[in-house]
């Protein structure tokens, strides 16, 4: 999988003009009519299209979803999609956002809780003509707040998100219910392959989007204690063990395949301090990473 899209990736592919502060934007389909397919790659924005018409394939995760016509699709910076055209051109609207964008009550009410952007969720809903109308009413105003001059647009145009976010949970379908005994192997299954999208990292740019229990317990839906018990049961190890062994993987392929600073390293692995890192570190390999670094590469 090719690394992480940007935002300047995404607005360069698309012939766009990407200011680098912005943290929203809005536009038609139409306009960004460069690019044909979307490669398959994850993105570090959150992304929310309407497809008034269209004729094309989605690949979302482990998920292929043929698309015509009318179409809400909403995408996870955590995960990896593709769109491949089919026919014809598509029309209708994209909203695009950055965490930065989410304030404290955007990301309690509806961003982090809401199906329509966690792992395992419904991220293509088909809505009737009727609601692709009204959605495409929001997105106008979407365009007109953006262009607009109004000192407080962000909260407004905050507002106008949550209002999508709850136009499609009215039309998404309920969560499909599992077996007795088949949760547990789901959550785990949802959890490992959540935790193997994060690597590895690309550039020193990058960084892990969910650093610790709570932030996959969130992501997934549960309760850390929940999420740790499952885990523990199905593969032995508790959530701490799989992140600690997963990042102290990425370290030493870092540390021996890159020229990256060590406190390069630690920052895109989620520690604040060096000294972190490398207590870290140590704990999990016996050695310190500047030692382990100059130590000779062994090919097997």
């Amino acid at each position: 999988m090719k690394p992480t899209e940007t935002l300047a990736d995404f607005y360069q592919r698309h012939g766009r003009i990407h200011s680098p502060a912005g943290q929203f934007n809005a536009y038609r389909v139409e306009e960004g009519a460069k690019a044909i397919a979307s490669p398959y790659t994850r993105r570090n924005f959150y992304k929310i299209l309407l497809l008034t018409q269209a004729h094309g394939t989605l690949s979302y995760a482990d998920k292929t979803i043929d698309v015509k016509d009318g179409a809400l699709l909403f995408s996870n910076p955590l995960i990896p999609y593709a769109w491949e055209r089919k026919s014809g051109s598509e029309t209708g609207f994209v909203c695009l956002f950055t965490e930065e964008f989410i304030n404290p009550q955007l990301k309690i009410a509806s961003v982090a809780g809401s199906p329509l952007f966690k792992v395992g969720g419904q991220p293509v809903l088909f809505p009737a003509p009727a609601t692709v109308a009204f959605l495409s009413t929001i997105f106008e105003r979407f365009l007109a707040e953006w262009a607009s001059d109004y000192p407080h647009k962000n909260d407004l145009l905050r507002n106008y998100v949550q209002i999508i976010l709850h136009e499609a949970l009215k039309i998404a379908p309920p969560d499909q219910p599992y077996a007795p005994g088949t949760s547990a192997a789901r959550i785990s299954t949802l959890f490992l392959d959540l935790l193997d999208r994060q690597f590895p990292l690309a550039s020193p740019q990058d960084t892990l989007l969910l650093k610790n229990a709570n932030e996959f317990a969130r992501q997934l839906a549960v309760h850390p204690n929940h999420l740790n018990k499952v885990l523990k049961e199905t593969t032995g190890k508790t959530t701490t063990e799989h992140l600690a062994g997963k990042v102290a993987g990425e370290a030493k392929a870092l540390l021996q395949h890159s020229d990256w600073p060590i406190a390069a390293i630690a920052q895109c692995l989620g520690f604040a301090h060096v000294s972190n890192f490398n207590s870290f570190f140590k704990k999990q390999t016996g050695q310190p990473p500047a030692h382990f670094r100059k130590q000779p590469r062994v090919i097997s």
